[in-house]
C-alpha cells in the first residue's frame, strides 16, 4: 500500500462528497465524538496531580488516544485493501470524512449569520459557541461577526487544509491522528485548570499546524484574489499582524482574512488585526458571508492540490 496512488484520489474525492452531501456523521458513530469522551475519562486520573506528574500524564494521553484511533486504521485499511479494494475505498473515504468538517463550518457561521440578520443577538450568542471558546455572553453584533469570520479563517486551517495536508503525507492514519491531536488541544490544550495536563497537547499541536496554518494564510490570499477582494492587503496584513495571537499558527490565517476583507478583526483585550480605514466595509452579515466565499474558493483550491500532487506522483512512478 502506497500512499501516492489512484485508490487515495479516490478516497479523498467520495470523502469530499459525503461531506457535502451529508455532512456529519451521527454522534454514536463519530470517531471525534468517541476522541473526547475517551480523552474526558483519561484526563481525571491526571487532576490534582504535581506539575511535573500532569505533564508526564498528559504527554501519555496524548500518545495513547492518538494511537488508539490511527493504528487500527492503518492495519484495518491495509487488510481491506488486500481483500476489496472498493471495501477499502468506501471505509478510507468515511474515515477520512470525519477528519474535517467543511459543511459543518459553513452551516455554523450561517447560523449566526441568519440570528444577526433576524436582530436576534441571544441567539447569535448562543449560535457562535458552536465556533469559539471565548465568553459570548456580552458580545455586540460586531463582535460576533468578528468572532465568526475569525473562527472560519482558523477553522479553515484545522478543519480542512490540516486534516488533507496530513492525508497528503501519511494518508488516512494520519488525517485520523490529526484530529486526535486537534481534539485533545481543544479540550486542554489551554492555560488554567489543564495548563499542565495538555501542554504536550497543545505543543504538539502547534508543531502538526505549523506548515498548514501558513498554507492556509496563502490560500486565503490566493482565494482573496480570485473573489476580487484585497489580496494586496491581505499578503501585507498577514505578514504584519500574524504574531498578534497568542499561539505561532492562528494569527496567519486570521490576520490573513482580516486584509482579505478590507476591514479589522478584534478579541477585545488579546488582540486586533488589520486596519479600519474611510473605505472599510462595516462589520456584519455580508462580511461572514464573503469570508465563507473565500473559503469555499480556498478549499477548491488546495482539494485541486492535493489530487493534483497525487496524480502527478502516482504518475511519475
Amino acid at each position: 500500500m502506497t500512499l501516492f496512488d489512484m485508490p487515495n484520489v479516490l478516497i479523498l474525492l467520495l470523502a469530499l462528497v459525503i461531506d457535502q452531501a451529508v455532512g456529519e456523521p451521527p454522534n454514536p458513530v463519530h470517531p471525534v465524538v468517541w476522541m473526547g469522551k475517551l480523552i474526558a475519562w483519561l484526563i481525571r486520573w491526571g487532576e490534582g496531580n504535581g506539575r511535573i506528574a500532569q505533564f508526564i500524564y498528559g504527554l501519555f494521553v496524548s500518545l495513547f488516544v492518538i494511537g488508539i484511533f490511527s493504528v487500527p486504521v492503518y492495519f484495518g485499511l491495509r487488510y481491506l485493501r488486500d481483500v476489496s479494494l472498493l471495501a477499502y475505498v468506501i471505509v478510507g473515504a468515511l474515515v477520512l470524512k470525519s477528519t474535517f468538517s467543511l459543511k459543518e463550518l459553513k452551516r455554523a457561521a450561517l447560523r449566526v449569520k441568519v440570528s444577526l440578520v433576524k436582530n436576534k443577538l441571544p441567539e447569535a450568542r448562543y449560535e457562535v459557541r458552536a465556533l469559539v471558546g471565548r465568553q459570548t455572553a456580552q458580545l455586540d453584533s460586531r463582535q460576533l461577526v468578528s468572532a465568526t469570520v475569525e473562527s472560519v479563517a482558523e477553522n479553515a486551517c484545522d478543519s480542512f487544509v490540516a486534516p488533507l495536508f496530513l492525508f497528503l503525507l501519511l494518508g488516512v492514519p494520519g488525517a485520523i491522528a490529526y484530529r486526535a491531536v486537534n481534539t485533545l488541544d481543544n479540550m486542554i490544550g489551554y492555560r488554567g485548570k489543564y495548563e499542565y495536563l495538555g501542554k504536550f497537547a497543545a505543543r504538539l499541536d502547534d508543531v502538526v499546524n505549523f506548515i498548514p496554518a501558513r498554507i492556509t494564510a496563502l490560500l486565503i490570499v490566493l482565494a482573496s484574489w480570485i473573489s476580487r477582494k484585497n489580496a494586496a492587503g491581505s499578503w501585507r496584513i498577514m505578514w504584519r499582524d500574524r504574531k498578534k495571537t497568542l499561539g505561532p499558527n492562528g494569527g496567519w490565517t486570521m490576520a490573513a482574512m482580516a486584509g482579505a476583507l478590507d476591514t479589522q478583526l478584534e478579541k477585545v483585550g488579546y488582540y486586533r488585526l488589520g486596519d479600519i480605514t474611510g473605505n472599510s466595509p462595516p462589520l456584519s452579515s455580508r462580511t461572514i458571508d464573503v469570508s465563507l466565499n473565500i473559503l469555499m474558493i480556498l478549499a477548491l483550491v488546495w482539494t485541486l492540490v492535493v489530487v493534483l500532487v497525487q496524480v502527478v506522483y502516482y504518475a511519475a512512478t
